[in-house]
């Protein structure tokens, strides 16, 4: 089966839930109203069902290879890439001060997520250079913005994060690979960093590494982290002594190049003096790299968040046309038409409808919050742009610790809906599977997204950002009551039950961060996964208020009437998982911490 990129639903999403009407009277942006979306999104689908879905599959048989040093990537994707670049993708959401379109990330959201679900593997290349290209963006001097911006918003070069090494992966205090300041002002980088993706390819000519490393004299831990720009190539053409040693061999993302580098072992002997040491330029201050750093990882966890929407998406779409051609047995009812596919099973549509609406739910949020970070940015008022940031900064954790969690659950459900032919390979699903299933641990597991989630967005101000947040959905059900239709009611309902579970783990969280923090962190991911649940829930909600007030206004009925549908599904079925994810929370700690240790 093809991919056919949900451009409707995207719409809908950024227009109705995100507000992009609201994003387009943002200064900078005054030509990104719904025309624009509409005109990009037709134009992201065409490009990404033609030239890169059908690479997919592809890159799974044919993954990525290493000889001598050298990446070559899956047949097709040099060519896809180049075709990507030129046609502007890479600079969608970046300045145009440095070649980019400049368009609001609510656009670019939806791009984000066409990419992903054509081509995963593919995808994680321009998502780490744009992460590299917001690092910058932010911490980058004047010269060197000019210097790398404008070559990687043009696809000519690509980025890569480089934190993990082997004895540090998400302890980053950890970092042992060391800086040595030289005269000219540059630094010599030596160490090895594992992880990398796209650390290495053959798909642009020169690849701007984001590097941690210590200088001599730093303090220990990661207030002794700073960050360099160390470019696969020199200015002056030359190769710096950095090197690819080895790529992983992964359970899923299979051609999408996983590297482990070696910094400074010598071999680039065409350096100065030929002396060893990567050439690598300090970004802003020495010690404060792990503050730059994290505007790459915040833009990356949010960016796999979608991953996660998207590869839900793909296997959604596979499993429905799975079940509508699979002949098998006849219905409970025994409404099974002649030649009827197992879509009429009671099982298969719940397992179906369970799929589209966590993807639904949890793409209204990804979009909400993409508009968020827009008001963030370029809302002309300063409260504004602060309650903009703090909300938009609340939804990262859940956008990409509860979207990658239900893709796995999302892509289960795709080969259970296929049966026996969905552990088979050659059916395509089982990649969905494995693809997925990194998604909850790169740029950071989900437990590390709870534990910020806990930390930094609940405790800190005493929940009161939770709190808020909780309020504008108490708003929402008040909406919904009055709307008066018995699935609004329904709905209204079912919100209100979820929020208050959340209010509750809330005030635990606070309390207990304070006397037992041991406790409060032993429920870190039924909170995020409450929380994530939550607030898709209240974006489904908003949008069965849409489908309800406007169902003659211009929009394709049947597509509203399956809003409604898909929000009173997820009532029903998904928001009371909430109640049970309270109850371990609160009052599941202390049997988490009975077992002794010794008896593992």
């Amino acid at each position: 089966m093809s991919y056919r990129a949900p451009v409707q639903d995207l719409m809908f999403a950024i227009r109705e839930l995100a507000g992009l009407d609201d994003v387009a009277r943002l200064p900078g942006f005054e030509e990104a109203g719904c025309e624009t979306a509409q005109a990009v999104l037709d134009e992201a689908a065409r490009f990404n069902e033609e030239v890169v879905a059908p690479l997919n599959w592809e890159g799974d048989k044919f993954p990525s290879s290493f000889h001598d040093g050298h990446v070559t990537t899956t047949p097709g994707f040099k060519q896809a890439f180049r075709q990507f670049a030129e046609a502007g993708w890479q600079g969608l959401q970046h300045p145009e001060a440095f070649g980019g379109q400049g368009l609001p990330k609510t656009i670019g959201f939806a791009c984000t997520e066409i990419l992903n679900s054509a081509n995963l593997s593919f995808a994680l290349c321009p998502l780490l250079t744009d992460g590299a290209i917001e690092a910058l963006l932010v911490a980058g001097s004047p010269d060197q913005q000019q210097a790398y911006i404008p070559k990687m918003v043009a696809g000519e070069w690509t980025g890569s994060m480089n934190l993990t090494e082997p004895q540090a992966g998400s302890d980053l205090a950890a970092v042992r690979t060391r800086a040595e300041p030289q005269p000219d002002g540059s630094y010599r980088i030596f160490g090895t960093k594992i992880f990398i993706t796209y650390g290495e390819h053959d798909m642009a000519g020169n690849i701007v590494h984001l590097v941690l490393a210590r200088v001599a004299g730093a303090p220990e831990g990661v207030k002794g982290i700073s960050l360099f720009i160390v470019p696969k190539v020199l200015a002056d053409g030359t190769r710096n002594d950095v090197h690819c040693v080895s790529i992983e061999h992964k359970l899923g993302i299979k051609a999408s190049p996983t590297a482990v580098l070696q910094y400074g072992d010598g071999t680039a002997a065409s350096l100065p003096g030929g002396a060893p040491g990567a050439v690598g330029y300090l970004v802003g201050q020495e010690n404060q790299g792990l503050a730059y750093m994290f505007v790459m990882m915040n833009a990356a966890r949010y960016a796999v968040g979608v991953q996660g929407i998207a590869v839900a998406e793909r296997a959604y779409q596979k499993a429905v046309a799975y079940a509508r051609d699979r002949v098998q047995g006849r219905s409970v009812d025994g409404r099974t038409p002649p030649g009827g596919g197992i879509v009429h099973h009671p099982d298969v549509r719940r397992m179906l409808m369970t799929m589209r609406a966590l993807t639904e739910g949890c793409r209204a949020m990804a979009a909400v919050a993409a508009a968020a970070y827009d008001a963030a940015h370029a809302h002309p008022d300063a409260d504004a742009r602060a309650q903009n940031q703090a909300f938009y900064e609340f939804l990262v954790p859940l956008v990409k610790g509860y979207s990658t969690e239900t893709s796995l659950e999302v892509a289960s459900l795709a080969v259970q809906v296929h049966g026996g032919m969905g552990f088979i390979e050659e059916t395509g699903v089982a990649q969905y599977y494995r693809d997925a299933r990194i998604l909850t641990i790169y740029e950071g597991t989900t437990a590390i997204q709870a534990n910020d989630l806990i930390g930094r967005k609940t405790t800190r101000d005493g929940g009161a950002l939770a709190r808020a947040v909780a309020a504008r959905i108490e708003a929402t059900e008040a909406e919904l009551a009055a709307q008066g239709g018995a699935a609004a009611r329904a709905v209204a309902a079912r919100l209100g039950t979820a929020r208050r579970a959340f209010l509750e783990v809330v005030g635990f969280m606070v309390e207990r961060g304070k006397s037992d923090p041991g406790a409060a962190y032993a429920g870190s991911v039924p909170y995020l996964m409450l929380a994530g649940n939550l607030v898709a829930g209240w974006q489904m909600g908003r949008a069965l208020l849409v489908a309800e007030r406007r169902p003659a206004a211009g929009e394709d009925e049947a597509f509203m009437r399956a809003k409604v549908a898909t929000a009173r599904f997820y009532a029903d079925h998904i928001l009371p998982r909430t109640g049970a994810l309270r109850d371990a929370v609160v009052d599941g700690a202390e049997s988490i911490a009975a077992m002794p240790l010794e008896a593992f």
